[in-house]
């Protein structure tokens, strides 16, 4: 009889986890001679690896109070449909990766069935919300994180957690030349390219790219780009969107100047790569940005209502992960009032020459890659961070992934 294993991820970059794990539990799971099946909430990668996809993560990324207030009929029945699935279909093992405000709900249900729960990328409860430290400790039976400061703080509330490393500090930069990636996106290889990354949701692109573009305006009429190459300016499309998004984002940006040339692509790696300089709503693309070494600076605006009940309960120094991870200002925070256009291209004037404060950035950017690797290999242990939480979600329901299928014995 197959397993049957519940994976769920509910925006961009932990679909794009979610993706990863289900693969490589695969190739674990035959390893040891067991079939499985896989169902849950992803996207279109998830669904690629083999995730019977029972709700779309494009259907539940909402951020903001206001947002989740406006969609939460939608939201609510699409809740429903993974807990009648996890009823019916009752898996071996959860893994629920990131995305705190449905995950901890579908925890408590999976703990009611006696499922166990593998919480994988942590929410930040170290900012704000500490007292949802009850929920982990009594819903999650492990709680893997990818950043090295979030495991002392779990273990000091009492709650099982490890250090597993973050996926994309293991990737390999992009293999795609610059000449190449031009010619698949319509972009000139002489110009300067800026990367604009305006985030996965919906409400983010509204708020967020027209003030990216505008500022982008300013750059080419009035800032430091050298007037015989110009600059082209790059957007990746989070996977996540759906056609509606996508047609949202095309929409903002055919209502540019001809003037301001902005391409839309597919690949947001190879996109900060060979950018310039990037422009990053904050997220996990800033930790992207900062393990690809591109200099950045972060920006983010959210409903005023969101933005005032956030300034009094979050607890931390800084918005930016990137310089949560460094423990100090690494790159520049523009958040809400102080994200504007002018603000915007003040910073990046200071980063597109190759300066101090450019070669500054970058030192601190490969000191954090070198924070975010995960555990050196210890014989007879694999590696990786998504080996690892693939490891220890088999281990959950007595799996050993080093042994041979002669050899086990499932308890």
């Amino acid at each position: 009889m197959a397993l049957n294993l519940f994976i769920s991820a509910g925006e961009a970059s932990g679909e794009h986890y979610g993706a990863l794990l289900v693969s490589e539990l695969r190739e674990q799971l035959a390893a040891t001679g067991h079939a499985a099946t896989f169902f849950g909430m992803g996207g279109q990668r998830m669904a690629a690896a083999g995730l019977d996809v029972v709700v779309r993560s494009e259907d539940m990324a909402v951020m903001g109070l206001t947002e989740v207030i406006h969609h939460l009929p939608r939201i609510y029945g699409e809740f429903r449909k993974l807990k009648k699935a996890i009823r019916q279909r009752r898996p071996d093992v959860a893994v629920l990766i990131d995305f705190p405000e449905i995950h901890f709900r579908l925890a408590k249900e999976l703990h009611r069935l006696g499922v166990p729960v593998i919480f994988f990328v942590s929410p930040q409860l170290w900012a704000w919300k500490k007292h949802r430290i009850k929920l982990v400790r009594k819903y999650v039976d492990k709680m893997l994180v990818i950043f090295p400061f979030e495991e002392p703080f779990y273990r000091e509330q009492g709650v099982e957690a490890e250090f597993v490393g973050h996926p994309l500090a293991e990737l390999p930069q992009p293999a795609i030349g610059r000449e190449e990636f031009a010619g698949q996106n319509g972009l000139d290889p002489a110009k300067t390219w800026i990367g604009l990354l305006p985030g996965s949701r919906a409400r983010e692109i509204r708020d967020i790219l027209p003030e990216m573009m505008q500022a982008a305006g300013i750059l080419l009429r009035d800032g430091p780009i050298d007037g015989s190459s110009g600059a082209q300016f790059v957007l990746p499309l989070a996977p996540t969107l759906s056609a509606t998004q996508r047609a949202e984002v095309e929409r903002i940006v055919a209502a540019a100047p001809p003037y301001l040339q902005i391409r839309l692509v597919d690949d947001a790696r190879t996109a900060l790569f060979h950018a310039r300089v990037s422009v990053v709503a904050s997220g996990t693309a800033t930790v992207e940005a900062a393990l690809i070494g591109n200099p950045f600076v972060v920006v983010y605006r959210v409903s005023p209502i969101t933005y005032a009940i956030a300034k009094r309960v979050v607890k931390v120094p800084h918005v930016a992960m990137v310089n949560l991870i460094a423990g100090k200002r690494v790159v520049t925070e523009l958040i809400q009032n102080d994200f504007t256009a002018s603000n915007i291209v003040r910073e990046v004037e200071l980063l597109l020459p190759d300066g101090a404060p450019r070669q500054s950035m970058m030192q601190e950017l490969r000191r954090i890659h070198g924070l975010l690797n995960s555990r050196p290999a210890v014989p007879g242990q694999t590696c990786g961070a998504i080996r690892r939480v693939a490891a220890i979600t088999l281990e959950q329901i007595g799996i050993d992934s080093r042994v041979r299928p002669e050899q086990q014995v499932r308890s």
